[in-house]
């Protein structure tokens, strides 16, 4: 390796879109379908010839099938390359991992901004509503049609932990491990409330046009950025924003008006702003509100253990964080606890770290050690050199 190079221009990358004919619709939960479905996904590393090492990685809100890979469009460093590559706890050099863009998302995969086949034109409102249930088919299409019977693990964090889950209940066997990292069996009235907040601020902006603005060439811009405002809130924590901003001011002196003085209105308006760059005002309502109609244990009769009933030769690893009030601790615990109850081979690990719900995204040694030992351990069952 040349000075100049870095370890992920080693990763032997593939980016594809899966494309589906109408005769093979994706069915959905409200009794819908989508007809042409495309799956974008990005692959890292080399499926042995078992093909046993295929691990899944499921992305959070607002990510994308670019895990270890440079975004395209902003050029910026995979959402999760602390953790996947030669080397790191999804290493590269032993598993094949695959990461999609999820069912309603704006990086390839269909969505309310994809082109109807029927019309012609961007789906916009038209799109049915879509689950996590619905993601989760989308991406058992994906493996259908790339010939992988069996998943050597799922992994995701938030949203992504979510769909994890989602796998485990629905096609226990399809995979032999599963991690759940800062999730929940399901969302919160806490959680539901910022979602709508979010989606009220984009539905408010005179430039969403009922949704139909990509047709008329605008775009909801402000009520975009001011819903990715009230999101990153509740990513952090307290600890985290008073020790990186603090009261610190901007400048010398308030302005006596109502520009960024303080730093940390100067960051949130930043992090509106760039999110605009790269997403659909669109898919955000659809994501949002497919997370707030997630209830794992509703379709089983209210009682969480029964979702994981025929999951219990899968191994399941499940993380939080102390400071995480999006998805705190004790509803980690409870799918733990549901776990025990249907039998399944459980590990819980609660990592101490005032960083909040994002915290899996950043440099935390605990949960790259934690994560290393059990993928580790279950590649020795699995028999994975």
């Amino acid at each position: 390796m040349s000075d100049g190079e870095t370890a992920l221009s080693f990763i032997e990358t593939r980016c594809e879109v899966a494309r589906f004919p109408a005769s093979q619709p994706l069915r959905l939960d409200s009794g819908g379908e989508i007809r042409g479905l495309e799956v974008a996904y990005n692959t890292y590393g080399r499926l042995n010839a078992q093909r046993t090492n295929a691990v899944l990685v499921c992305h959070a809100l607002s990510g994308d099938q670019y895990a270890a890979s440079r975004h395209p469009a902003s050029g910026k460093a995979g959402w999760w390359d602390k953790m996947v590559g030669p080397g790191l706890p999804l290493d590269t050099d032993r598993y094949f991992v695959i990461a999609t863009n999820v069912l309603s998302g704006c990086s390839g995969t269909t969505g309310p901004a994809s082109i109807d086949p029927a019309t012609g034109e961007p789906y916009g409102l038209t799109f049915p509503v879509i689950t996590v249930a619905d993601m989760v088919r989308a991406q058992k299409l994906l493996l259908d049609a790339l010939g992988i019977e069996q998943l050597f693990a799922v992994v995701g964090g938030s949203m992504g932990g979510m769909q994890a889950l989602q796998w485990a209940a629905d096609y226990p066997e399809r995979m032999f491990s599963v991690v759940c990292i800062a999730a929940a069996a399901r969302h919160s009235a806490q959680n539901i409330a910022f979602h709508e907040v979010g989606r009220q601020a984009i539905m408010a902006d005179p430039d969403w046009r009922g949704g139909d603005y990509l047709r008329q060439n605008v775009r909801p811009e402000k009520g975009l950025a001011v819903a990715r405002m009230a999101a990153h809130i509740t990513y952090l924590s307290e600890q985290a924003l008073q020790r990186k901003f603090g009261r610190e001011l901007q400048r010398d002196g308030l302005s006596w008006g109502f520009d960024a003085d303080f730093q940390v209105e100067s960051y949130l308006r930043h992090q509106g702003a760039a999110f605009v760059d790269r997403f659909d005002a669109n898919s955000y309502l659809y994501i949002t509100r497919a997370l707030d109609y997630f209830d794992l244990a509703a379709a089983y009769g209210g009682h969480l253990a029964n979702a994981f009933q025929r999951a219990r030769d899968v191994r399941f690893c499940v993380f939080s964080f102390t400071s995480d009030w999006l998805y705190p601790t004790p509803e980690s615990r409870q799918i733990v606890r549901a776990l025990n109850a249907a039998g399944a081979r459980a590990s819980f690990v609660e990592i101490d770290s005032d960083k909040g719900h994002d915290a899996f995204f950043l440099d935390e040694p605990v949960l790259h050690d934690a994560l290393t030992g059990f993928l580790t351990s279950a590649g020795h069952a699995r028999g994975l050199s």
